[in-house]
């Protein structure tokens, strides 16, 4: 009778996501893996034939983890991308190595940024239809353009360059939509 495996799959990648969480997906080797597991690094080959497999799954919780982070941000603009774009900001300010695993890295699993804001909720494609609803002649070049403001100033954040308040940088982005919006007819 053979024994029964005490490392399991599920705790592998929990440890490998608290791992990354805190350290940097550069940082998930399989001996600090094994390390933070509690075990040798033969249940990690065992369950995963190398670390790019492994990454691959941390990166799919990666984003499961943002999207929900996104979806729990108060919703508190009536104008489109506002709330997204603040959401967007405080996790980069907030979760640093997985906003870099997701949005400043390779390892997209051959997903586009779009795909990666859009989750499985289809949160962007929301964002385009409520701007449509608002009148916006091409709402989706809109959000190109806000996107690039936003996804800068969650950069800045990453590094700690955005120095603006919550309240300044919503007001900001509803200045940028505005100005947008008012340019583009």
């Amino acid at each position: 009778m053979s024994r029964k495996a005490s490392v399991t799959e599920s705790m592998i990648l929990d440890s490998a996501f608290a791992l990354m969480q805190e350290e940097g997906f550069e940082q998930v080797t399989a001996r600090k893996l094994a390390v933070k597991t509690g075990c040798s690094t033969q249940p990690i080959f065992r369950l995963y034939e190398n670390m790019d497999q492994l990454i691959g799954k941390v990166y799919i919780r990666a984003a499961a983890f943002f999207e929900a982070f996104c979806a729990a941000y108060p919703k508190k603009s009536d104008l489109p991308f506002i709330d997204l774009g603040m959401a967007y900001i405080r996790f980069a300010s907030e979760e640093k190595h997985i906003f870099r695993l997701l949005f400043m890295s390779e390892h997209r699993a051959g997903k586009s940024m779009y795909e990666l804001l859009n989750g499985e909720n289809g949160t962007v494609g929301r964002e385009v239809a409520r701007a449509k609803g608002k009148g916006v002649k091409n709402p989706g070049e809109l959000f190109m353009k806000i996107w690039i403001f936003i996804h800068g100033s969650a950069c800045m954040a990453l590094t700690g360059d955005f120095d603006l308040s919550e309240p300044e940088a919503e007001e900001l982005l509803i200045s940028i939509y505005r100005a947008f919006t008012e340019v583009m007819g």
